[in-house]
């Protein structure tokens, strides 16, 4: 058997009209068919350690498609996001040793590198507001782009970036995560754990590798370093524009951004880390709306764009900026994060706390002066500020505005809570107490809180909304206020979080003007080699700059400590103790409807409870120990809240009486606000405030005729359209004896209400939105035969006969004992309801 060397070259010789990396291209397209997924990539991996990199530039897009996955969804590739150990262990595991760091695939790419081969990306295929702007000729900040995007000579909108083979790789894996879910067309059938796939696992292994916590980057296999990547052919006659930056071509933005050839090969090393992690910030967190995208624009470069677009206008006679931002607005109306997005970002969040934590502290030695921070320790120091900051709020603010009411918004929050505390990735580890007491948040860390002030205040009363229209009876509801509130309730965490509220609402420092962003933005794109930007000492202009560049000069801020949110709380707090109420309420219930399934209940001869009610949650799926769950996650919650925001038990108790959450006499949660009238029950307008903010309810259950309900799985039906019918035709007969007999005095009256009416019934009835007029009609006395078409009941009877003849007992016998039996039983019961008579109300 030949190897796929010795045969490509083979027939490289056979024919020589056609280029070699034709035949390498087409062979391996032929391999993709023919051979399983191990031996195709042994083969390939052998034609990269053998071909040099002349004939591996040919197939080079079709191999980075292949694997990844086609831009525009069609072509799967080897679908790593739903590869699992569990299911496929050897497809799994060869993949990852294929594209791991230190494997073929990267010694393609750097082997590709060292010759300086460029290939084209398409800018549609960006996110929304990336591609929006560079088709708006306005260069973004992140100089991830600077340099790279190049124009057809005829113009259009047909725009490439051109990439090195390191960025060309990173940009297709990284926009996989999207594109292969935007597709509509392709069904997600893959129902695997998102943190095992092979998808999250190389995601893991790259940010190890290129942004590593201990020592420093590994440089590439190859003594040609090949990591400064080399000018990209382009037009410089096309004006561009940046964020933050005045006016400049194309031609200046390139001789100003581009790398010095002499630069240290420390710093050339560390270009990959900084490019690795601008991308995946680009094609994961750059998803922000058309406001946010006007808003992030210094008033200098609106004007500029303003002109740029008039002049346009002028040439063309029409608004060639107004397909691109109703691009953008239909772009973020479509753009919906999955979970499985959300926690490779959260990942993300992690090793960039735990990388940027591992930064030595410097020395304080006389001699430390003159030291000078190498690249990757300077990279550390500005890697949160300077590339994730901005776009995380955004896409946070985003997610808490759009992401649906339910339990998967647990992804997002956990995402957000673990940005909020980078002390836990710190490097030291904490002392545990035998009292198991939460650590008391350090000092150290007040910069990191006070220059991401928004982070903790605007998304903490994001999250307030979001809370109370939830439903907090469900436990995985409960979970998620518990888990903020436990957060936030950590020792001084609150005091640092009020500290830099305090630091912002100073009134003595005045923020420059936005032409200034390169001062006042800590989340400058630009490369952290190129000039760094002036020292900020005073720490309220610190906090200032930060909520300004993210908000705007105008945003009017709201204190998480002030009155408004302060409200809110309280509000939250008032639906806690409505949904413990509830939670208690649903237990007793259900412990209720369990002992009522006894032996002799079960055997009783009477109407039983048709009636299913609907308790709005899952709580009776999920059984007694989550209900007791659910009630401790409240109880802690609301104790965190307390703490934060040093509320005592009387409010807490005013607040209750004051929005009605207290129980009625009998310990059932009071109805919503309603009047009495002819047609039954009418919510007012506090009513209807009650039941859209989940205040209070009606009881969800049927109020109509038992005798009418759709008939049971448990009834036959035959039987019960014919005592339908029987009762029917009594109840016609006889109606005004019913009626007399249930109204006399004395034992023998008791005795037939006790049989033909059913009081509790028209209690529920009289507490609910129902007609006076069925409500009547439920009160009269009547026969019902209905309760003998049930299975139940019928297998009873023949259990009785049953036993009855194992002592010899007839069936008449055994009827006339069962009528005595059951004659005995109504006199007692209807001795007991008429005791308890005098004490209902």
């Amino acid at each position: 058997m030949t190897s796929p060397f010795g045969r490509y070259r083979n027939a490289e010789a056979a024919s020589t009209h056609l280029p070699p990396p034709s035949y390498l291209l087409a062979s391996l397209k032929a391999d993709c068919l023919n051979k399983p997924f191990a031996q195709r990539c042994h083969d390939l991996a052998t034609v990269i350690e053998e071909f040099p990199a002349k004939e591996l530039h040919a197939i080079f897009p079709w191999l980075v498609e292949n694997i990844f996955g086609s831009l525009d969804g069609v072509i799967l590739g080897w679908n790593l996001r739903c590869l699992q150990g569990r299911t496929n262990p050897t497809e799994y595991n060869i993949a990852l040793e294929f594209l791991d760091p230190g494997g073929p695939m990267m010694k393609l790419v750097y082997k590709l590198q060292a010759e300086e081969y460029r290939y084209d990306f398409p800018v549609s295929y960006l996110p929304g507001p990336v591609k929006v702007s560079i088709q708006e000729r306005i260069l973004p900040e992140c100089s991830l782009y600077h340099n790279k995007v190049q124009f057809p000579s005829s113009g259009g909108l047909g725009l490439n970036l051109v990439l090195n083979p390191f960025e060309y790789c990173m940009f297709y894996f990284a926009i996989s995560l999207i594109t292969q879910r935007v597709n509509i067309n392709i069904p997600l059938t893959c129902h695997v754990s998102t943190s095992n796939s092979a998808y999250f696992v190389l995601v893991g292994r790259y940010l190890k590798w290129f942004l590593p916590t201990e020592g420093s980057v590994l440089p590439p296999p190859s003594s040609d370093p090949g990591g400064v990547p080399s000018p990209a052919p382009r037009s410089p006659a096309v004006p561009f524009t940046s964020y933050g930056m005045h006016p400049t071509s194309l031609l200046k933005r390139h001789v100003a951004h581009q790398p010095s050839v002499n630069a240290d090969p420390a710093s050339q090393e560390i270009w990959r880390s900084e490019t690795l992690l601008q991308i995946f910030v680009e094609m994961w967190l750059h998803h922000y709306s058309l406001d946010m995208y006007q808003k992030m624009q210094s008033p200098h470069i609106k004007l500029e764009v303003l002109h740029y677009r008039l002049s346009m206008s002028s040439i063309h006679h029409s608004s060639p900026a107004q397909s691109s931002y109703q691009a953008l607005h239909t772009y973020q109306e479509l753009f919906k994060p999955t979970e499985e997005h959300v926690l490779v970002i959260r990942l993300l969040v992690k090793h960039l706390h735990a990388f940027s934590n591992s930064l030595k502290p410097e020395p304080v030695s006389p001699s430390a002066h003159s030291h000078t921070a190498s690249p990757l320790a300077e990279f550390k120091r500005i890697v949160m500020p300077r590339f994730v900051q901005q776009k995380l709020y955004v896409f946070l603010q985003h997610c808490f505005g759009h992401w649906p009411l339910d339990a998967s918004f647990r992804a997002v929050l956990e995402m957000w809570l673990s940005y909020l505390q980078p002390w836990r990735y710190a490097p030291e580890k904490p002392v545990l107490s035998a009292e198991s007491q939460p650590r008391s948040v350090s000092e150290k860390w007040a910069p990191f809180i006070q220059e991401n002030l928004l982070m903790y205040t605007k998304l903490f009363v994001g999250f307030l909304n979001r809370a109370l229209r939830t439903d907090l009876v469900s436990p995985k509801n409960a979970l998620m206020v518990f888990r903020v509130a436990k957060v936030f309730a950590q020792p001084n965490l609150a005091e640092m979080i009020q500290k830099g509220e305090q630091l912002f609402l100073e009134t003595d420092l005045v923020v420059p003007p936005r032409q200034h962003r390169l001062f006042v933005s800590p989340s400058f794109g630009g490369s952290f080699l190129s000039s760094r930007t002036p020292a900020i000492t005073d720490i309220s202009f610190k906090v200032k700059s930060h909520v300004y560049s993210l908000e705007g000069q105008d945003f009017q801020y709201k204190q998480m400590f002030g009155p408004e949110v302060r409200n809110l709380v309280l509000r939250l707090a008032q639906l806690i103790g409505q949904a413990q109420q509830t939670a208690k309420s649903i237990s007793d219930h259900s412990i209720e409807a369990t002992a009522s399934q006894s032996f002799f209940s079960w055997l009783r001869f009477g109407p039983s409870d048709l009636n299913g009610s609907y308790t709005g949650n899952d709580l009776d799926e999920i059984g007694q120990d989550s209900i007791k769950k659910t009630d401790e996650y409240l109880e802690k919650a609301l104790e965190y809240l307390c703490q934060i925001f040093r509320l005592n038990e009387a409010q807490l108790n005013q607040l209750m009486l004051n929005w009605g959450a207290a129980q009625d006499e009998n310990g059932k949660k009071q109805l919503p606000d309603c009047i009495e009238s002819e047609d039954g029950l009418i919510l007012t307008p506090l009513g209807r405030y009650q039941i859209i903010n989940g205040l209070r309810r009606f009881p969800v259950e049927y109020q109509g005729d038992p005798e009418l309900q759709p008939i049971r799985s448990y009834e036959n039906t035959t039987l019960v359209r014919l005592l339908f019918q029987l009762s029917s035709a009594i109840n016609r007969r006889f109606a005004g004896s019913l009626e007399t007999l249930c109204t006399k005095e004395g034992f023998l009256g008791s005795f037939c209400r006790y049989h033909l009416c059913n009081p509790g019934l028209a209690e529920k009835a009289r507490h609910s939105p129902l007609s006076k007029q069925n409500l009547g009609q439920i009160r009269q006395p009547r026969v019902s035969l209905r309760f003998l078409a049930s299975y139940r009941t019928l297998l009873s009877l023949l259990l009785m006969y049953f036993i009855a003849s194992w002592f010899c007992i007839g069936p008449v016998t055994c009827t006339f004992l069962l009528f005595i039996g059951y004659l005995f039983y109504a006199v007692l019961m209807t001795f007991f309801s008429e005791k308890r008579k005098p004490h209902q109300s």
